[in-house]
């Protein structure tokens, strides 16, 4: 990279423009556009994701101050913030989602040999969702509850890495469980969900289309047991069953054997239960995969923390997805960038050097191999476990 450019224009090099553009074209998203097209849309919104701008005001007054910089950055004319909300408004947001989808596939052949340290060949997904909280009288099209508007995404989460396989941005009402119904199964793959997502017919699905599944069995399911092998009491394995559901509609819905795990915290006395169909694993390496969950969460917590998808600049249905889809691929793209320069870095690092850094002139890697500018805020317990060695690490609700 040389060093005559700003490190946004740098960074917007990893951007896959071409196939951008047909986007473009396939959803009619420059069609009588005079002024800010949809390449512009994305880098002012980039832009935002990036510098923790807090409104489009915001975003027009912090490009006004680099006006002499606009257009090395991709800008023809400056950036109006009516120019730029009727654009969010009006530009298809599948256009953004289909380039985020783009940058997810590139993303996961980078960190596809990544090692989870649980000594697997399978593909290792966490399924969850989270919720935003919205005003009803503003979102009235983001249903929830009778006084409350919200939106949820719902992710797939790819282990290596953490990179989003699947995202599908929902009104509220949308329970957890419907989103097994939009998943294309990977055959060999194993996907792990909390027991929200528990529809034994739905988890038939994935079983006959050869995938697995790890989650916790609900406290009211009925099963009888078929066999139990030698379980580890000293690492709080406290069964390890074949067991067949008893219930009239659960035996119908899933009509083979499951495997039924019980672990106990040493620390805690609590008692966990899973239910799997992987019937080869160690037991306690089922547990471990369970634990792995929750890094969607904590992906959830970064991506809120520091991407900008709680506030929006919007209001309609494709402002604020726009605005997600675009975070998401700002996220992928920094993933991306971390991947291809082999930065050690982590990903809260190098936001925090571009928000500072967008407009200096010096290579991308020369300014991203810096040493941090602020720590990594400190960890709450669950991140905490999620990073402690696996011998002292016990299994999380």
């Amino acid at each position: 990279m040389n060093t005559g450019r700003t490190l946004f224009a740098q960074l917007m090099d990893f951007v896959p423009w071409s196939t951008f553009g047909r986007l473009v074209v396939r959803y009619d998203g420059d069609r009588r556009v005079r002024t800010l097209n949809c390449a512009e849309q994305y880098r002012a919104m980039a832009f935002a994701q990036l510098t923790y701008r807090e409104s489009l005001r915001d975003i027009e007054t912090c490009l006004a101050a680099q006006s002499g910089k606009l257009y090395a950055m991709g800008f023809r004319d400056p950036v109006r913030r009516s120019t730029l909300a009727d654009a969010n408004e009006a530009r298809d947001w599948r256009i953004y989602a289909e380039l985020a989808q783009r940058l997810i596939t590139q993303a996961r052949r980078l960190y596809a040999d990544e090692d989870l340290g649980l000594d697997l060949k399978n593909s290792v997904y966490a399924l969850d969702s989270t919720t935003i909280d919205l005003c009803l009288s503003v979102f009235p099209w983001a249903h929830f509850r009778s006084t409350k508007a919200a939106v949820k995404i719902h992710t797939l989460l790819d282990l290596k890495g953490s990179i989003p396989s699947f995202i599908h941005i929902s009104d509220g009402k949308l329970h957890d469980v419907n989103v097994l119904d939009l998943l294309l199964p990977e055959p060999g793959a194993i996907y792990v969900m909390d027991r929200g997502y528990v529809d034994f017919s739905r988890l038939f699905t994935l079983h006959q289309a050869g995938a697995f599944f790890v989650t916790r069995a609900k406290s009211n399911m009925d099963a009888r047991r078929v066999y139990s092998a030698k379980s580890d009491r000293a690492a709080g394995i406290t069964c390890d069953q074949t067991i067949a559901l008893a219930g009239v509609l659960t035996s119908e819905h899933y009509p083979e054997h499951l495997r039924r795990i019980r672990f106990k915290d040493p620390d805690t006395a609590k008692t966990l239960v899973f239910i799997t169909n992987q019937r080869t694993l160690p037991a306690a390496t089922i547990c471990a995969l369970y634990k792995s969950r929750w890094q969607v969460e904590l992906f959830f917590k970064w991506i809120k923390q520091h991407l900008r998808i709680k506030r929006f600049f919007g209001t309609s249905e494709n402002a604020v997805k726009t605005q997600i889809w675009i975070a998401v691929s700002v996220y992928v793209l920094v993933a991306i960038v971390k991947k291809r320069l082999a930065l050690d870095a982590s990903l809260y690092t190098l936001l925090q050097i571009l928000s500072l850094t967008l407009f200096e002139k010096m290579p991308i890697l020369q300014a991203l191999s810096q040493s941090p500018i602020e720590p990594e805020p400190p960890l709450d317990d669950n991140q905490l476990k999620s990073r402690l060695p696996m011998n002292v690490r016990h299994v999380s609700a």
